[in-house]
């Protein structure tokens, strides 16, 4: 569905912390369009996603402050596609279920 750049971020919450790539506004629009009225709890949408070799299923959340969806990345992706938080990475992502 969508390919695009985007940097590795932290996300530090009281508990822990997490590592997110927010997607482009235009992507996030466009999955906006895709799903209305059929996202999971918490706003979320199941997706597809490669990053280097990598391809693992997970879920986007909407992130209300950064007007835009954002995908977690486990360390296991990122160990295994060689980035760090501030890289920036190419990712391709599609929708699961639409």
């Amino acid at each position: 569905m969508a390919e695009f750049e985007a940097d590795v971020h932290l996300w530090q919450v009281e508990n822990g912390s997490w590592v997110f790539v927010s997607l482009p506004f235009d992507v996030a629009d466009e999955v906006d369009d895709l799903t209305r009225g059929r996202q999971g709890g918490f706003g979320s949408v199941r997706v597809e996603v490669s990053l280097g070799a990598t391809t693992w299923r997970t879920s986007l959340f909407p992130d209300k402050r950064r007007e835009t969806y954002v995908l977690p990345v486990k360390k296991a992706v990122r160990t295994a596609a060689g980035v760090a938080v501030g890289d920036v990475v190419h990712v391709r992502l599609r929708l699961v279920d639409v």
